[in-house]
Formats: structure tokens, C-alpha cells, sequence
């Protein structure tokens, strides 16, 4: 069985491992890309605000924003969606002070443990509402602001499915490159036996680790059978999945590399 893994770098180095050693044939292939924010002024007034401790707390959401914070002042509080992204701030040496039991947007809101204060929420430029939402709903002074934006790699659907299938891969910009961990390794020191996007793709995919909704979008472009298995990290990537018109076969009980290849082998 081929499995396509959508992001490269040492996450998608570890999925390939593990997805070797369950007897699986990996492909690694990412799908977007990470691109610093339009608005670079209000993103570094609003961090400003953070170091001059006009917010009670933080919260974070996605790996990618990790990358962009400055040093968070100690007075604050910091809240991340779940323990892969609590894991990338700790190692940028800050103190997380909650993580939802259910690791969601929705799970980080209806577990919200205060019903006042100042609240900074950096993310995505296509975020969804959730957070918020419901967060002022409990009484927060939200303000929200950019810190970065996914774009495809691929510009078309011609162009994604002709990667697929004989390896043809376009150039990434540099600058999005350094922005982003797993561009900067995708298709690099590979584990042995696994296939990257610059070798010829001559079987079909079987089925496809989703990590996001933005790789559920790029995903769907790829007009892949009925049968292929889809397997998403988490239960709101399965709702961005099914609004793909994706069918979920499994969805991972921890949103990790392990949790997404024991579902992959739970489906298979």
C-alpha cells in the first residue's frame, strides 16, 4: 500500500520511518507551503502589545505560528490547541499553561478555564472562526491579528496530480523555504526505501495522511479513487476533510505522527 505524507522536513522523515516499519510504502510529497503574513506591520504591532504585557494570555495554534512569536513575557499565559504545538513552544523555551483535553479548536473553547481577560490570537490568514467566537462568548477582549498564510505548491490540479505521477516537482520560493522546517527538508535525507517527490511515481496512491484543512483542499485536487484511504490527524481536519468532499476512513486518537500511522493501520 502507497501512502502519501503531505509535509516533509524531520515530521515527515518520522511518518515515513514509521510507515515503513508497518509494512507500508511512504511518499513523501507536501502540499503547501508556509508564507509570511501580507500585513507585516499590525502582526508586529500586536506582538509589541504582547511584550509590553497588554494581553493576559496567548493562544497559539498551529506550529507555524511558534515559529513567528517573539520572547512572550512571563506575565502571560499561554494556551495551546493541542501537545504537538505545546511541544514546539516549550522547545522555543515557553511555559505552556493549558492544552484542552480534546486537542481542538472547538475542545480549546469549550474547556476554557477563565471568563475574563485579554486575549492575543496570532494565526492563519484562512482560520476559522472558532476560537474567536467563542472565546468572546466567555467574556474575552480577543484581538486576533495574522501571522502567516498557507499557499499550494502546486498551482494546478494538472500540475499536483503530474508530481503524483512522474515526480515533477516545481521550485519553491527560498524565502518560504526558511519560513517553514519541513519545505527547507522536503525530499532530503529520507529514511531508506522512501520515495520523494523528485522520483518517478509509477503506482497509484492508496491512501493519504491529512494534516490539516489546507492540505485536505490541495488533497481533494488530486481527484484521487473512491477507495483511497484517508486518514486525518484529527477530528477538525476530518470536518475540513468531509467539507473537501473527502471521506474519512480514520481519524488519529492523538494528533501525532504515531497517532496518524495507527489509524493508517487500523484502516488498512
Amino acid at each position: 500500500m502507497r501512502v502519501l505524507i503531505p509535509r516533509g522536513g524531520s515530521w515527515g522523515d518520522d511518518v515515513a520511518r514509521r510507515v515503513t516499519e508497518a509494512g507500508f510504502e511512504p511518499l513523501i510529497l507536501p502540499l503547501v507551503q508556509i508564507e509570511p503574513a501580507e500585513d507585516q506591520q499590525q502582526l508586529q504591532a500586536m506582538f509589541g502589545h504582547l511584550a509590553d504585557g497588554r494581553f493576559d494570555w496567548l493562544v497559539v495554534t498551529s506550529q507555524s505560528t511558534v515559529r513567528v512569536l517573539p520572547r512572550v513575557p512571563a506575565s502571560v499565559s499561554v494556551a495551546a490547541v493541542g501537545n504537538v504545538t505545546a511541544a514546539a513552544l516549550r522547545e522555543r523555551g515557553v511555559p505552556v499553561a493549558f492544552i484542552p483535553t480534546k486537542q481542538s479548536a472547538a475542545g480549546l473553547v469549550d474547556e476554557w478555564p477563565i471568563r475574563e481577560g485579554r486575549v492575543l490570537w496570532p494565526h492563519a490568514l484562512d482560520a476559522k472562526p472558532t476560537i474567536a467566537d467563542g472565546l468572546r462568548q466567555h467574556g474575552m477582549q480577543l484581538s486576533e491579528v495574522v501571522a502567516y498564510r498557507t499557499s499550494p505548491v502546486f498551482d494546478s490540479a494538472d500540475q499536483l496530480v503530474e508530481a503524483i505521477e512522474t515526480g515533477a516537482m516545481p521550485v519553491i520560493d527560498a524565502d518560504a523555504l526558511r519560513q517553514q522546517e519541513e519545505m527547507q527538508a522536503a525530499g532530503q535525507d529520507g529514511s531508506e526505501g522512501v520515495l520523494t517527490a523528485v522520483e518517478p511515481a509509477e503506482t497509484p496512491i492508496d491512501a493519504v495522511l491529512v494534516t490539516s484543512g489546507s492540505v485536505a483542499k490541495q488533497v481533494a485536487r488530486l481527484g484521487l479513487a473512491p477507495a483511497t484511504r484517508i486518514i486525518a490527524i484529527g477530528e477538525q481536519t476530518a470536518e475540513d476533510c468531509g467539507r473537501s468532499g473527502l471521506q474519512v476512513a480514520a481519524i488519529a486518537k492523538h494528533p501525532s505522527a504515531a497517532g496518524l500511522v495507527d489509524a493508517l493501520v487500523a484502516a488498512a
